[in-house]
């Protein structure tokens, strides 16, 4: 996924400004793709130039005044040529794996510690997404929100995934003869 097909989604959900765009990623595109205030506006821009939205006409011309984008109907032809296209899976890049393998070969000082906080911000993750999805999608009966509530899931499954990866490591570690000494005990 990309970050111009993230915003003309968006855009076509509702049109915004780009402090708006930038308020919703941070409470709902951002759980599954991040972007920056400025790569927002960046791409507001270059979205704009290609002819893909527009900035929709002021009500009453002011000074400092918030430029509302909408898309247009090749925004709208690009976003469905994409979504309608098709995409590998992407191999899963994890800084918390990477360090697991490494403390195999450099010590294990830490990665105990490590890995309860990543426990404990996936099951505050998984916290947050259970309450969006009783409080947003209880009654998720239209395609467009059953759709909405499938992204959801997919975020509720993963951090259901990671919490119980990070339970078998922790147990799994304990289990070492000696924890943090990089050595195989030997």
């Amino acid at each position: 996924m990309s970050l111009p097909h993230a915003i003309l989604t968006a855009l076509l959900e509702k049109p915004s400004s780009g402090l708006e765009l930038t308020r919703r990623f941070d409470r709902s595109i951002g759980y599954f793709w991040s972007a920056t205030h400025q790569q927002i506006y960046r791409e507001l821009g270059k979205l704009e130039q290609a002819g893909l939205i527009r900035a929709l006409p002021a009500a009453q011309p002011s000074r400092g005044q918030k430029k509302e984008f909408d898309v247009l109907p090749a925004g709208r032809a690009e976003l469905t040529a994409w979504a309608s296209g098709r995409q590998d899976p992407k191999p899963a890049r994890d800084a918390l794996l990477l360090r697991l393998r490494a403390a195999a070969v450099v010590g294990r000082d830490g990665l105990d510690e490590e890995l309860r906080r990543h426990l404990a911000l996936h099951r505050e993750q998984l916290a947050e997404y259970t309450a969006i999805e009783h409080r947003d999608f209880a009654a998720a009966e239209s395609p467009d929100d059953r759709l909405r509530r499938l992204v959801l899931q997919a975020g509720i499954g993963l951090e259901t995934f990671w919490i119980t990866w990070l339970e078998t490591a922790l147990a799994e570690t304990a289990a070492f003869p000696d924890a943090g000494d990089g050595t195989d005990g030997a």
